[in-house]
């Protein structure tokens, strides 16, 4: 599968050679995994190891070189003899066909380790880029916190003056003001955390977007972004095509390669010579024909052999492993992002709707008279609590949604 899909894909690189560098206008999610594509430097090490193991198959595909030499016996003319040898060396038992085939292997195990990481770096851009849409989100609730928070300190100094309420009431509202002003410069600094925690996925060390484009809720409700997960037993199937299990299974492969190449070169290689003998004492040529063959009475390469034979073993159990560990990260994962999901759609419908419905009659029985300000303060950190805390959980649940993305290898939207 890789040699005819990663050609495609690594013909169209040549624009990923320098750090992405995005506009400095809203951010959408497809724009942020191109720029991570293009602009990611782990991601082109991985690319430079495939091109250079091209070169690994074609040197492996290459005849021994014949070698050579020239003897001569005797100083004087008249008595010179010398003799003109062209060697050739035969590889007997298939060495170099296992050879050819070993270092493909190599090869697509490189191609496997790209896609893994392209499918790891897709669902990391995933996550990072929902992470500032969440610190986007918070940002914009502190700064709606910090609104009320004035009004109502604004409302009680208007009550204070006209004496309905004691001065010590003013100063809670200021105080209550000045805390939530805190944690709108809390917010600011951690969306400036994660925006370059985005824009280092592509080398850009100073993110020039100022926003992402988007809402963790999606247009038309939770289930707009946060859809149902597919049966287990579906993506369990998937999982043969998962990027670190191709990893695992193409290095047996390539390691069953190396066994037979070890394998191979149990058969000797024989050196074949064609010459000429010039005697000028007798004046005439002689054909010389040779044949050397090594004789394998002590080195049969069995230490090779048996090397490769254990490392073939290992291989294989690295394959299982590999897959015991993937389908534990699935199952977790899957457990994430139902619980986080199901968390979220429960703040939408039933806590939200409730605490802003409080914190609403609070504030205008203030208003009114009928409430006190610690009635109103208390219903306005419930609400704050409640969105904060779906904004919360619709991050986790992205996160977890990333996190099978990484497992199954799947394109993320």
């Amino acid at each position: 599968m890789y040699k005819y899909i990663l050609p495609l894909c690594l013909a169209a690189w040549p624009a990923c050679a320098q750090a992405g560098v995005e506009p400095p206008v809203p951010l959408t999610l497809s724009a942020a995994l191109a720029l991570a594509d293009e602009g990611n430097a782990a991601l082109a090490a991985a690319r430079h190891e495939v091109l250079a193991l091209d070169g690994t198959v074609q040197q492996a595909g290459l005849l021994p070189n014949p070698s050579l030499s020239v003897e001569r016996i005797d100083t004087q003319r008249a008595n010179r003899e010398t003799t003109v040898l062209l060697s050739q060396p035969l590889e007997l038992g298939g060495q170099r066909a296992a050879r050819v085939q070993a270092a493909r292997r190599g090869r697509d195990g490189a191609a496997a380790v790209w896609q893994q990481r392209r499918a790891e770096l897709r669902a990391e851009t995933a996550a990072a880029w929902f992470a500032v849409l969440a610190a986007q989100e918070q940002w914009q609730l502190a700064q709606q916190a910090s609104a009320l928070a004035q009004r109502a300190a604004t409302a009680t100094g208007r009550r204070v003056a006209a004496g309905k309420v004691s001065p010590v009431e003013a100063t809670r509202a200021q105080v209550a003001a000045s805390t939530v002003k805190l944690d709108l410069i809390r917010a600011q600094g951690a969306l400036a955390t994660a925006r370059a925690r985005l824009a280092a996925l592509w080398g850009n060390p100073a993110p020039r977007f100022e926003r992402v484009a988007g809402a963790l809720d999606g247009v038309d409700g939770l289930l707009a972004t946060l859809p149902e997960l597919p049966p287990l037993a579906t993506q369990r199937a998937a999982l043969a095509q998962a990027p670190a299990l191709q990893v695992a299974q193409l290095e047996l492969a390539r390691r069953q390669a190396w066994a037979q190449v070890e394998r191979s070169r149990r058969v000797p290689d024989v050196a074949l010579t064609l010459g000429s003998k010039r005697s000028e004492e007798l004046g005439r040529s002689q054909l010389v024909v040779g044949l050397s063959l090594p004789l394998p009475l002590f080195d049969r390469n069995q230490g090779a052999v048996l090397e490769t034979a254990r490392r073939v073993d290992q291989a294989r159990d690295e394959v299982a492993a590999a897959l015991t560990r993937l389908e534990l990260e699935l199952v977790q994962a899957r457990e994430d992002y139902a619980s986080a999901r199901a968390q979220a759609q429960a703040v939408r419908d039933e806590i939200l709707p409730g605490a802003r419905s409080a914190y609403e009659a609070a504030s205008t029985g203030f208003d009114y008279g009928k409430f006190g300000f610690l009635d109103v303060l208390d219903a306005q950190r419930t609400l704050l609590q409640a969105q904060s805390h779906y904004l919360t959980t619709l991050a986790d649940a992205h996160r977890a949604q990333a996190a099978i993305t990484r497992i199954l290898g799947v394109e993320h939207d």
